[in-house]
């Protein structure tokens, strides 16, 4: 064999001995357990990058430990980075709002963005009376009855009115999305 297959069989021996205790020391850090495998992977990897530049070192559990404690600070560094990133998305979209539920991640929320941004051309492609209706519905909150004294109708013709608004309003985000779903 050569230097470098030696170097690594010692290595691979190394972290099958000390995996034990390195995922207790990880475990402990973290206290996830895909995060754990997360970080085990990155150990190896450091491990052979190693092994790859220099002799391994004379105690190799001890810096297999080092290592380790190297890998999950990166780990939470990147969690950390990443939550703040998240963040900071929100607060641009202005999600988590008062009544809001706020999406799991950006890509909720891009998803969510351009949901919204169908319904707002859906809407705007429809008739006067018929956003005017809705947008006193479900932007203002109204009642039928309240619709209806509003617009001077009765509250049949307000049901009436909304059903068929609402059926309009279906009919163009189904066009405007282009993939048959009704549901913005």
């Amino acid at each position: 064999m050569t230097e470098p297959e030696v170097r690594g069989a010692e290595l691979v021996a190394a972290l099958q001995s000390h995996d034990r205790l390195l995922r207790s020391a990880v475990q402990s850090r973290l206290g996830e357990n895909q995060a754990v495998d997360e970080v085990m992977q990155e150990v190896a990897l450091a491990a052979v990058r190693h092994s790859e530049r220099s002799e391994a070192p004379a105690n190799l559990g001890g810096w297999l430990y080092g290592v380790a404690v190297r890998c999950v600070l990166l780990y939470r560094r990147s969690r950390g980075r990443q939550a703040r990133l998240h963040e900071r998305y929100m607060d641009a979209k202005g999600g988590g709002g008062r009544g809001q539920e706020v999406p799991a991640g950006p890509l909720e929320c891009l998803m969510r963005t351009e949901r919204e941004s169908i319904v707002q051309k859906a809407l705007s492609s429809l008739p006067g009376p018929d956003r005017e209706i809705l947008a006193g519905k479900y932007s203002d909150g109204l009642s039928y009855r309240e619709l209806a004294d509003r617009l001077g109708i009765g509250e049949t013709a307000v049901e009436a009115r909304l059903h068929r608004a609402r059926q309009r309003l279906r009919e163009a985000i189904v066009e405007l999305s282009g993939d048959g779903e009704t549901r913005p």
